[in-house]
């Protein structure tokens, strides 16, 4: 698994073994990251369920300002933290190794907010929904802001009126689903309104 763009492209990341984890593919990733490519410079990015951390580093090679990776899983953090050693981008990566209800809820809590979102939990995964919900009452996406999930294709149940889907891409069984925050429709609040997003064809 190599990075495909940016400062750090062709450096060879860590991977764990074993089917624990699930890469994005290639092709996966150079498709949401042309998407992307106008969010990206100078965006913080969220990478949620992080892996070995190839997508949240990606972001930062092609000039994302910071990532705050968040990883359960021990040996994933380690990796994440060769991974940023060995691209030179640690100074611009932090990792929350905790759950992740509880590292959203502690980012909440700190005022945070992220230009762009990702999250690639397991498939089928009941966690992906929690963390929606987390992330929208949380207010952690910035206005105008893209939340991006990468689920497999037959999933939806993950799914709530907290977000509005504004452009979905399908590889196979994997799909990429774009979201932005639903505009609350009890007061007609418009200061969420992403209609007019550079990023959405």
């Amino acid at each position: 698994m190599r990075v495909i763009g940016g400062c750090a492209r062709g450096r060879v990341l860590k991977t764990r073994k074993g089917n624990e984890t699930r890469p994005t593919a290639d092709r996966v990733k150079e498709s949401l990251f042309n998407i992307l490519a106008s969010l990206l410079p100078g965006s913080c990015f969220l990478d949620v369920f992080a892996g070995n951390g190839g997508i949240g580093i990606e972001a930062l090679s092609r000039g994302a300002s910071k990532c705050v990776f968040i990883e359960k899983n021990s040996h994933c953090v380690r990796i994440i933290n060769d991974n940023l050693r060995l691209t030179g981008l640690e100074d611009r990566g932090k990792i929350i190794h905790r759950e992740v209800d509880i590292s959203l809820l502690e980012l909440s809590n700190r005022k945070e907010k992220f230009e762009i979102i990702f999250l690639d939990p397991p498939y089928h995964s009941p966690d992906l929904g929690l963390a929606l919900g987390r992330i929208a009452s949380g207010s952690l996406l910035a206005k105008n802001g893209i939340l991006v999930v990468e689920h497999h294709r037959q999933d939806k149940d993950w799914y709530t009126q907290d977000w509005q889907i504004s452009r979905e891409k399908k590889y196979g069984d994997t799909m990429l689903s774009f979201l932005v925050a639903a505009v609350s429709p009890e007061n007609g609040d418009d200061s969420n309104d992403n209609s007019n997003i550079s990023w959405k064809l």
